[in-house]
C-alpha cells in the first residue's frame, strides 16, 4: 500500500464522512426522525464478543457508547477513504483512472457494506427488513460520501 494515496484517501474518507454526517442531519431534521441506535449498539456488542469492558454504570456507560459509535463509523470512513485513495493512486500512477460514474457507487457501495453488514451479522438490524424510506435514509448519505470522498481523491492529485 502507498503511503501517499492512503493518506490522501485517509483525508478524502474523513470528508466524505463529513458529508454524509451532514446529509443525514439534514434528513432528520426535514423529516423530524430520531437519531440511531445502531452505531453504538454494534460498539456495546462487539466489545462484549471480543471482552472488552467499556467503563461507567448507567448513563456514563451509555455516553461512552454515544460517542464511541459515531467515531466507529468515522473510522469506517477513513478507511473506505484510504482503501480508495490506495487504489486511486495506484491507478494514477499507471496513468489509469477510474471514471466518476463508476467509481462514486463503488465507494459508496463499499462503505455502505462496511457499516451494514455488521448490523446483520450481530443481529441489530436486518437490511432485508427495511422499508424503501429506511433503504432511502441509508444509500444517499452513502452515495453522498462516495461523492465528496472521489471529489476529494481526485482535487488532491498530484498530476
Amino acid at each position: 500500500m502507498n503511503a501517499p494515496g492512503f493518506l490522501r484517501g485517509a483525508a478524502a474518507g474523513a470528508a466524505g464522512t463529513t458529508a454524509l454526517n451532514a446529509t443525514t442531519y439534514l434528513d432528520m431534521a426535514i423529516r423530524g426522525r430520531s437519531t440511531s441506535s445502531a452505531p453504538q449498539d454494534l460498539v456495546k456488542i462487539a466489545a462484549d464478543k471480543a471482552g472488552v469492558d467499556i467503563p461507567g454504570d448507567g448513563d456514563e456507560r451509555d455516553n461512552r457508547l454515544a460517542g464511541l459509535g459515531p467515531l466507529s463509523g468515522t473510522a469506517v470512513g477513513a478507511a473506505v477513504g484510504a482503501l480508495a485513495g490506495s487504489l486511486h493512486r495506484t491507478l494514477r500512477t499507471r496513468g489509469h483512472a477510474i471514471p466518476a460514474l463508476i467509481a462514486v457507487p463503488l465507494i459508496s457501495a463499499a462503505a455502505m457494506a462496511t457499516s451494514d453488514l455488521p448490523l446483520k451479522l450481530f443481529g441489530i438490524s436486518d437490511p432485508a427488513k427495511w422499508k424503501s424510506a429506511d433503504w432511502a435514509a441509508d444509500a444517499v448519505p452513502h452515495l453522498v460520501f462516495g461523492a465528496a470522498t472521489y471529489a476529494t481523491l481526485r482535487a488532491t492529485d498530484d498530476r
